[in-house]
């Protein structure tokens, strides 16, 4: 099931993917690849989707010399980011996209130089090139433009957005990120699977869990490795610890957004209890260095996992009572309302995932779906709301977050003994390939793995929940007005840096 894939001609794969979609697949991601390492004679286009029949890769290969192919865009706008990701880094040329400008490499970078292709070192460094970004801007009487960032007041990452509006309202907005793009999968090509793994792991820091746990299972996959009982259990345990503290941390910013003190102060220092319990039980406040193929690095604090029940059951109480503040705030709950609508149209077909779908009625959860680990033994629940603006995805967070609590606490009292790590199986073949997801706090991040020799990743690609939700960002802004932005973006809260890699 790793491998199963089908080839089609470059000018069908768009029609052939389109079809597979309509009936009932799901669009995971787009993957270029440089063949050349693993017995191919140029570059290929692979679009991997989840079936009734387990995961499917629809292939096309294409010369070097001439990496052009039919976009998938215009009849699978989800696959827009990921093919002008792989323009950049890997010169495939998707002809009929609607938006072929740069992603990745900013203006600085020369044309013609791509960092995937297997003919370009990892510390190659390309002179600098005088070009110039293009904004796409709105026109007309009374219009104009209103640069913010990449620098921002505060410890937020760098993004640049570029509004378009007419006195306070928002007619357009252009999201500009990739500047800490740090070529993470360049640098894992031809490490041996466990070194190539903090890479992945580090791509964000707080998503370590979400992405270790996708690229070990991948690995697993590949070299059929079985995963202790104990190891299964406190993967879960790491994973619901890792959503509630984002999802506290998320709440308590959609409150600093709008000014809301009581709920900011109040939720960030359940946030910070929540890292305290990490810690204790980890040794580490984010919970990295914890999953690696085979199980766990290290066992969990046999002392803290019996007394994380009782702590647990009384951070929930907690975060109802702050949750109750805020929502018994008339001025809050007018500022939450009605603000960054994004229709469910619009999240379907641009492949929203996580808070982002399920706040406007898409109700999906790979732990439940595609159960992994041992949510397959556990009663996982999918929370939804409709309206599809700030106040709905402030619902789903918390009640995501309560939930999480929940598990945290079963899974705690369940955790059977034994071993927490097993052996890794052995070196697969030479161009072996693997997808795995987790879900994350943000949704599903998926991982593409492609064995090289003797154990080593030939080509790792992580698309991670804010590469697939930032596109959504712009859509939910127009209308409102520009001191909505940061309550909008912070209601989506998606990560710059495993967006950016």
């Amino acid at each position: 099931m790793s491998d199963r894939r089908l080839r089609v001609p470059a000018a069908d794969l768009a029609t052939v993917v389109a079809d597979l979609l309509a009936g009932g697949a799901t669009y995971r991601m787009l993957v270029g690849t440089d063949d050349r390492a693993v017995g191919g004679e140029g570059l290929a286009v692979e679009v991997a989707l989840s079936t009734h029949d387990g995961p499917l890769r629809v292939r096309a290969e294409l010369p070097h010399t001439d990496a052009s192919y039919a976009a998938l865009t215009p009849l699978v706008p989800a696959a827009h980011w990921d093919e002008r990701e792989a323009a950049d880094l890997l010169g495939l040329r998707p002809v009929g996209h609607p938006d072929p400008r740069r992603l990745v490499l900013h203006e600085t970078f020369p044309d013609g130089f791509h960092p995937l292709r297997k003919d370009v070192p990892a510390g190659e460094r390309p002179p600098v090139a005088d070009g110039r970004w293009e904004a796409f801007t709105a026109h007309g009487e009374g219009i104009y433009q209103l640069p913010v960032g990449p620098i921002h007041a505060g410890v937020i990452e760098p993004g640049h957005f570029r509004f378009s509006a007419v006195g306070e309202r928002v007619l357009h907005l252009d999201a500009r990120l990739f500047f800490t793009h740090r070529g993470l999968e360049k640098l894992a090509e031809g490490r041996p699977f466990t070194e190539a793994l903090p890479l992945v792991e580090r791509a964000c820091g707080v998503c370590t869990v979400t992405h270790a746990l996708a690229y070990s299972q991948a690995v697993e996959t590949l070299t059929g490795t079985e995963v202790p009982e104990r190891a299964r259990w406190a993967r879960v345990l790491l994973a619901e610890l890792e959503r509630v503290y984002n999802h506290v941390g998320d709440l308590g910013n959609i409150c600093a957004g709008m000014g809301f003190n009581p709920g900011s102060s109040r939720l960030g220092a359940l946030k910070e209890r929540l890292l305290q319990v990490n810690d204790a039980l980890t040794g580490h406040r984010y919970l990295q260095a914890m999953i690696v193929p085979g199980g766990l690095r290290r066992d969990l604090a046999a002392g803290r996992v019996a007394a994380l029940p009782v702590e647990l059951d009384a951070i929930s109480q907690e975060l109802a009572a702050a949750i109750r503040v805020v929502l018994r705030s008339d001025g809050a709950v007018s500022r939450l309302s009605r603000t960054g609508t994004v229709s469910q149209a619009t999240v379907r077909m641009l492949g929203g995932l996580g808070v982002t779908a399920k706040a406007v009625g898409i109700e999906a959860d790979l732990r439940r779906d595609e159960p992994y680990a041992a949510y397959g033994e556990l009663d996982v629940s999918v929370d939804t709301a409709h309206a599809g603006d700030v106040a709905a995805r402030f619902h789903v967070r918390a009640q995501e977050a309560h939930d999480s609590l929940r598990l945290a606490r079963e899974v705690a009292s369940r955790l059977p003994g034994g071993a927490w790590l097993g052996p890794v199986g052995g070196a697969p073949e030479a161009g072996a390939v693997a997808m795995a997801g987790a879900e994350g706090p943000r949704g599903a991040s998926w991982i593409w793995l492609r064995a090289g020799e003797n154990g080593t990743v030939d080509r790792v690609r992580l698309r991670s929940a804010s590469f697939a939700d930032w596109p959504i960002v712009a859509s939910a802004v127009p209308g409102d007005l520009v001191p909505d932005f940061p309550l909008i973006n912070k209601s989506f809260e998606l990560c710059y840096a495993c967006t950016d890699r």
